[in-house]
């Protein structure tokens, strides 16, 4: 489940910029085009959050660079 949200989430960061560009060029209102935009950097930061593991995190130990040193 997921893994859906961050898909869609990531195809609503690209295609909310698209859309307020179309909608600035075709003279829509400023204020929604700005709205969109803004919702485009809140999705691409929440997206940029939920896949940064963190150290409780099981794989935390697989992205360390500490565990690809070898003893």
């Amino acid at each position: 489940m997921q893994d859906t949200a961050l898909s869609l989430a990531v195809l609503m960061a690209f295609a909310l910029p698209i859309g307020a560009f179309v909608l600035w060029r075709k003279g829509g209102s400023r204020k929604q085009v700005a709205l969109m935009l803004v919702l485009a950097v809140i999705l691409a930061a929440n997206v940029a959050i939920w896949v940064i593991p963190t150290k409780g995190d099981p794989m935390w130990s697989a992205h360390s660079p500490s565990a690809n040193i070898s003893a």
